[in-house]
């Protein structure tokens, strides 16, 4: 799979440590940056995922068909990707597939499906947007909050 063209108008993902590469994880890209990452891993997670791995949906094994529109489910997911090529691609060893199975694929796949996971509420043909937790303050460790 290609990289997309970085377009000089987009921000660019946040630096990484001196020294090392940019991030490549998803929850780091904005705008067409992350568009094209969630076409990428979504034409993987349809195409390849989900008709070799994707089990039945029930209410002990909940999967939400609009998936992408879970966050937690994206940045798993996307790691999961991330580990697939790394460990299938060319110049991986011969137990790199296994060891996908074995480290990513079974504990991804539990942790999504599992019936209190970021698919609880969802049904098969409707989805229920998870409510985020609330926060009392965004930064507690911060300068306090100036008096408007």
């Amino acid at each position: 799979m290609s990289s997309p063209e970085s377009d000089p108008q987009e921000p660019a993902a946040p630096p990484g440590p001196p020294g090392l590469p940019a991030p490549s994880f998803i929850l780091y890209f904005q705008g067409a940056q992350y568009v094209e990452a969630l076409r990428q891993l979504t034409l993987w997670a349809h195409h390849v995922l989900l008709p070799v791995y994707g089990r039945e949906v029930t209410s002990a094994a909940p999967w939400c068909s609009r998936w992408w529109e879970h966050p937690e489910a994206v940045a798993q997911l996307h790691g999961l990707w991330l580990a697939w090529m790394e460990l299938t691609g060319p110049g991986s060893g011969p137990s790199g597939p296994a060891n996908w199975h074995r480290d990513y694929l079974l504990p991804v796949m539990a942790s999504l499906r599992d019936p209190s996971g970021p698919f609880a509420g969802c049904k098969p043909g409707a989805h229920r947007g998870k409510e985020t937790p609330p926060v009392d303050l965004p930064d507690p460790f911060g300068p306090p909050p100036t008096a408007a």
